[in-house]
């Protein structure tokens, strides 16, 4: 009732107005006028602010995004729905339900319009953080993401209250109970935000970094970090979404050491045969002498073994008891030598070449190295040339790689026999 009257009296002075044009007109004439002027003042008001101050505004704007742009338009919709509120209240002889509706309505999209300004600031402060270089190692847009959630459950509870003509603390009084309710709802966000926390103040995760995750089927670099996902882009081009949380509750992969250290590993085996396995004659120490990766080895080598068979003279009459070189060993100082040569492979990381125990598929020779590089094609390229090489040489070593028989090698064992029986026949 005081309501209505209040409304009334809001409205008698455009009644009075509005009289002076439409004298004599009848009321639904005079209404419908009053609701045409209201809704030309709204537009006027939203052409002159969107049209002509945000375009004057513009060039002193950020010009590399247009998320500014978005929000301050966002917010210019506050106005004509401050227009509308402030005047459905003055056209005549309309019903006080229509107007509260009205009134209600405007209001609620005042706060929506305010809202979505904010999250649009929001977003801008992200973007212009991600200009920055630290951002890559400690991202923001978790934080913003929860910001913003915030935000529009607020939102929500206010434009209820609008549409409701009810006190917001009414209805955070009722959440209260819906206590149970929220934190099942928020399981995740709550779950993913704990999780953004700890990867970020850990600096377990950065954009860039490449990640494997094998159970979810990640192996690539993140291209994303959000409060809820993370994103990995594979090798193949394909994403993996990853749940936030899962990165503190599964283990993974990350190679950001590898790459800031500036070198890649190579760690790889050749399978030597081992019936090629033998001692060295004394003319194949002599041509050995040839190789400059081995001159200074074998003559070092020869000298320390001549004087230990000096030394024990009677144990080196019997050939058994000399001490004398062998092919792998000798093999093992060239690989060695090489890889202290050549010019891709990192001389301040680990370098070694080591044997590994034997097994049914020969002895395992293992190169460990690192390249100079991590770029992953030249890499490859640089592991391939290392054991083309290897592979080529083996045999001036009278070593031969194993290799399982195949059907070429059960052919060239018949023929054998077959002229080997032809002979003999």
């Amino acid at each position: 009732m005081f309501k209505r009257d209040a409304i009334e009296a809001k409205a008698a002075p455009a009644m009075d107005f509005m009289g002076g044009f439409l004298a004599g007109q009848p009321e639904w004439v005079q209404a419908l006028a009053g609701l045409a002027i209201l809704a030309l003042a709204a537009a006027a008001a939203n052409f002159i602010i969107k049209k002509v101050i945000l375009r004057a505004a513009a060039p002193f704007l950020d010009q590399r995004s247009d998320t500014v742009d978005r929000a301050a338009a966002r917010l210019a919709n506050v106005v004509p729905a401050l227009i509308v509120s402030s005047g459905i209240g003055l056209v005549p002889y309309l019903p006080a339900a229509v107007i509260t509706v009205v009134e209600n309505v405007a209001s609620a999209l005042i706060v929506v319009s305010i809202a979505f300004a904010i999250a649009g600031g929001l977003d801008y402060v992200d973007e212009r953080y991600r200009r920055r270089p630290e951002s890559r190692s400690r991202p923001i847009k978790g934080y913003i993401q929860l910001l913003k959630i915030l935000l529009f459950v607020g939102m929500a509870i206010l434009v209820i209250a609008a549409l409701m003509e009810q006190s917001p603390l009414l209805l955070l009084s009722g959440l209260g109970a819906m206590a149970a309710v929220v934190m099942l709802v928020f399981k995740d966000t709550i779950l993913s935000l704990v999780a953004s926390v700890q990867l970020t103040s850990n600096d377990m995760l950065r954009v860039g970094d490449w990640i494997e995750m094998p159970d979810l089927g990640a192996d690539g670099d993140v291209i994303d970090i959000a409060l809820h996902t993370v994103k990995v882009q594979n090798w193949d081009k394909t994403i993996t979404t990853i749940p936030t949380h899962r990165l503190i509750s599964d283990s993974f992969k990350n190679w950001r050491g590898m790459a800031e250290s500036g070198g890649r590993r190579i760690k790889r085996a050749l399978l030597v045969d081992q019936n090629s396995i033998r001692f060295l004659s004394a003319d194949e120490v002599r041509r050995f002498r040839r190789f400059s990766l081995l001159d200074a080895y074998v003559a070092r080598k020869d000298e320390e073994l001549a004087r230990w068979n000096a030394e024990h003279a009677g144990a080196a009459q019997d050939p058994v008891n000399a001490r004398k070189l062998t092919n792998i060993g000798t093999f093992r100082a060239y690989v060695v030598g090489y890889l202290h040569a050549h010019p891709r492979i990192a001389q301040d990381m680990t370098l070694m070449v080591r044997q590994l125990p034997p097994t049914s598929a020969g002895l395992p020779l293992e190169i460990y190295c690192f390249t100079n590089t991590t770029a992953w094609s030249d890499y490859e390229g640089i592991q391939s040339d290392i054991f083309d090489h290897l592979m080529s040489i083996l045999p001036e070593f009278g070593l031969h790689l194993f290799q399982q028989p195949s059907g070429l090698d059960v052919q060239r064992l018949l023929t054998e026999q077959g002229a080997d029986s032809a002979i003999h026949h």
